[in-house]
């Protein structure tokens, strides 16, 4: 392992001196000859982290690299990104899972990394999501932490939706922060996306029968 020192054996703390050449080789593990990190090399990166590839701490560390693009890490955003989390080597990374996590408990962290997941998980050349990845993140964003999250899902499930653009995107986390489980303060009159109008009159009639 590269955080025990040759002379006692002993896995070194955290602290140890950050080496950008040791990032660089770690990089490498896992880089095809293209310099990227591409699915293959991510997914036994994973397994060397110890971390399913859909945790939540991957969409978390892909927004500490400013990956561009879901499953690919480039040489510069792995060293740039690694090296503002003084990781150059597995055990490093693993120590700071609980400060990765924390970052989800920050509210302005959150909605960036929030706003940061709709345009790492299109495809590049559509300017919205497709239902099932905007259905996919937004379990993994809000699954946990907001009320209405199953009755959402089951909405777009049964919906005429397509895609969802980032308005409508942007818009969910807001509601999901603001509106009552009993929706009884939500604005018709408000600047809400009709994607959330249609829901809010569709758990309504749900909520009436």
């Amino acid at each position: 392992s590269c955080c025990r020192s040759q002379a006692s054996g002993k896995v070194m703390s955290g602290e140890e001196h950050f080496s950008s050449k040791k990032c660089l080789a770690w990089f490498y593990e896992y880089a095809g000859p293209d310099e990227v990190v591409g699915p293959e090399g991510m997914e036994k990166f994973c397994e060397d982290i110890g971390v399913e590839p859909e945790n939540i701490i991957m969409l978390v560390l892909a927004w500490k690299l400013e990956a561009e693009s879901m499953g690919f890490f480039t040489k510069e955003e792995w060293l740039k990104g690694m090296t503002s989390l003084q990781c150059d080597c597995t055990e490093k990374l693993q120590s700071k899972f609980d400060f990765l996590r924390s970052q989800l408990n920050d509210i302005s962290s959150f909605k960036n990394i929030y706003r940061y997941a709709f345009d790492f998980a299109r495809d590049k050349d559509q300017r919205s999501l497709d239902i099932d990845t905007a259905k996919s993140m937004l379990a993994l964003l809000l699954g946990r932490t907001w009320p209405l999250f199953s009755v959402f899902y089951q909405y777009l499930e049964q919906s005429k939706y397509r895609v969802m653009n980032k308005d409508q995107w942007y818009n969910v986390l807001e509601f999901s922060r603001t509106v009552h489980a009993d929706l009884s303060n939500y604005d018709e009159d408000g600047a809400w996306p009709v994607l959330l109008d249609e829901f809010v009159e569709w758990q309504k009639v749900r909520q009436a029968s």
